[in-house]
C-alpha cells in the first residue's frame, strides 16, 4: 500500500530535526563564547603550537584554512588547519576548537584504537560508496528478481557500513574535547568559568555527529523497510 511508502519517508523527518538542531546549536554556541575573550589572551594557534611542542609533536604545522567551523587534523599530511574564525583569535570557542583538533593530534600519537578502527574502515567505505546508488537503483529496476534482491542487500551492506563509520567517530570526536578540556584545564590556559563555555562548544560541536549517526540509522532502517517489503 502507499501509505506504507510514506511511513519509510517520514523514518528520517526525527534525523532531520535532530541535525537542523545540532547545526542550529553549534553556531549559537560558538557565536556565544565567541565573543568572550580569554583572560590569558592568548590566541588558539599559539595555544595549540604550545601544547604540541610539548607533546614532542613539532612536526604538526598549524595553518589557516578558510570557512567558519572548516577546522580539521590531517594525519598524512601532520597538519592542523584553523578555520577564519579560530586562527589567531583569543575566543573560549577559539581556543576550544583549536585544542580538540590537537586533542586528534595527541589521538594518532597514543595509537588511540577507535582512531585504527576507523582508519580501517575508511577505504572499504569509500570504496563501497562508489557503488552504493547502482546497486539501489538496480535493485529497484528489478525488485521482483533473485537479481534485485541481490543488489538490494548489497545496498544494505554498504549503508550498514556508513553505520558503523558514523558509530566509531562519535567516541574519538567526544575524547578528542576530552583531551582538550584536560589540557586546557591542567596548562591554566582557562579557568574555571572559562572551560564551562568551552566544555558548552565542543558538547554542541559533538551533537552534530550523534546526529549524522542517528541519521544514517535511519536511512538504514528504511532500505530495510523496503529490501523486507513482500508485496506482490
Amino acid at each position: 500500500m502507499y501509505y506504507e511508502y510514506y511511513i519509510m519517508g517520514l523514518i528520517l523527518i526525527p534525523g532531520i530535526i535532530l541535525s537542523i538542531y545540532a547545526s542550529i546549536k553549534v553556531n549559537v554556541t560558538f557565536n556565544r563564547y565567541n565573543e568572550i575573550l580569554s583572560r590569558n589572551g592568548n590566541t588558539a594557534d599559539i595555544i595549540a603550537r604550545n601544547v604540541l611542542n610539548q607533546a614532542g609533536l613539532t612536526n604538526i604545522s598549524i595553518v589557516r584554512t578558510r570557512g567558519h567551523l572548516t577546522d580539521y587534523y590531517h594525519p598524512k599530511k601532520k597538519l592542523i588547519a584553523l578555520s577564519n574564525s579560530v586562527y589567531g583569535n583569543s575566543s573560549i570557542s577559539a581556543i576550544g576548537v583549536a585544542l580538540h583538533e590537537v586533542g586528534h593530534a595527541l589521538q594518532y600519537k597514543n595509537n588511540y584504537l577507535p582512531i585504527k578502527i576507523r582508519n580501517l574502515i575508511i577505504p572499504i567505505c569509500n570504496f563501497a560508496n562508489r557503488f552504493l546508488w547502482i546497486s539501489i537503483l538496480i535493485g529497484g529496476i528489478f525488485y521482483y528478481t533473485p537479481l534485485g534482491q541481490i543488489f538490494l542487500w548489497i545496498g544494505v551492506g554498504i549503508f550498514a557500513l556508513s553505520v558503523l563509520f558514523n558509530l566509531v567517530t562519535l567516541p574519538i570526536e567526544f575524547d578528542a574535547s576530552r583531551r582538550a578540556i584536560k589540557i586546557l584545564s591542567a596548562t591554566g590556559e582557562l579557568d574555571e568559568e572559562e572551560l564551562y563555555g568551552a566544555k558548552k562548544v565542543l558538547n554542541s560541536a559533538g551533537l552534530t555527529y550523534v546526529a549524522g549517526l542517528v541519521v544514517s540509522i535511519l536511512n538504514l532502517l528504511r532500505l530495510l523497510l523496503v529490501v523486507l517489503d513482500k508485496k506482490d
